[in-house]
């Protein structure tokens, strides 16, 4: 505690008072100086509890940064009449199986097309359901679940990457984490070889019979899976769209006989806000070409 000072003055005390007053401020300063050194050491504690007790999200982080350089690379940058950028051919079941690769699931796709010619897509994101590649059991602290946002339109720079909430309920309105369900969905996918891979479609019927005799032949469904409740409808150019449920998990197909259609994925599973709904519309306007070069479409 401070004394207030009334004014100056000589001091009157003998020498024996200042050297008592002296050895107390010396006794007083080791108690001061280990007051702060123990407040310090709490802080720093504190700090250092909370760096070794906080999720380290740099494994997740670095699979949406994964998915990112993914899709700029299928937005791979050419030129047509004018000098100008195109994308690449995929569809939303690139993006899906871009997500399942980095250990996640797509919660939702959507365009808008009151923009850029070919529209600006967003795709949102879940991750840390699966432990990065080459990763055994980790601690659920030490790779959290993290949800992002993504943005593209035509060209590798229109690629944009952001962290946003995760949504706190599951798709069908039942009690429990979304998390948990969509780990569920992610156990709920075909058991045949690499189901969701580059397959051409062509040769067979754009029929339910077709599509579900397109998916043995391919090896993309295994004895163990089962089909049912499959719908489907023409889209645009030819192609057939399909919504069937695999293992109780809602998936597209995406059937088209063009030549350039061997280059693409035609199964995946729906996004986690379409996994109720599960129609054919849905699966026709997922089916839809992203990044096409738009003096081809002329």
């Amino acid at each position: 505690m401070t004394t207030p000072v009334a004014g100056a003055r000589p001091d009157q005390r003998s020498g024996a008072g200042q050297e008592r007053r002296r050895g107390a401020g010396v006794r007083i300063l080791p108690f001061a100086v280990t007051a702060l050194v123990a407040g310090a050491t709490g802080v720093a504690g504190t700090l250092l509890h909370q760096r070794t007790t906080a999720p380290d999200t740099s494994a997740v982080d670095a699979q949406a940064a994964g998915i990112a350089e993914d899709l700029r690379g299928d937005l791979h940058a050419g030129f047509y009449s004018g000098g100008r950028t195109y994308g690449g051919q995929f569809t939303a079941g690139t993006l899906v199986a871009q997500v399942e690769a980095h250990g996640g699931v797509l919660l939702s796709v959507g365009t808008e097309r009151s923009r850029a010619a070919g529209g600006v897509h967003t795709a949102e994101v879940m991750l840390g359901l699966v432990p990065p590649a080459g990763t055994k059991t980790v601690a659920a602290d030490a790779y959290p679940v993290r949800c992002y946002r993504y943005t593209f339109a035509t060209g590798t720079h229109s690629v944009k990457q952001s962290g946003t909430a995760c949504p706190t309920a599951r798709t069908d309105g039942r009690p429990g984490s979304l998390a948990a369900q969509m780990g569920v969905l992610l156990a709920q996918r075909p058991t045949g070889t690499s189901a969701y891979r580059q397959t051409p479609t062509s040769g067979y019927a754009h029929t339910p019979e077709g599509a579900v005799a397109f998916l043995k032949d391919m090896r993309l469904v295994g004895a163990r899976d089962t089909v049912r409740a499959v719908t489907g409808e023409t889209a645009a150019d030819g192609v057939y769209a399909l919504a069937l449920r695999i293992n109780g998990a809602c998936h597209y197909l995406r059937m088209d006989s063009a030549p350039t259609a061997s280059r693409l994925i035609p199964l995946w599973a729906a996004p986690a806000d379409e996994q109720e709904s599960c129609n054919a519309p849905q699966a026709a306007a997922a089916a839809i070409l992203y990044g096409v070069d738009p003096a081809k479409q002329g």
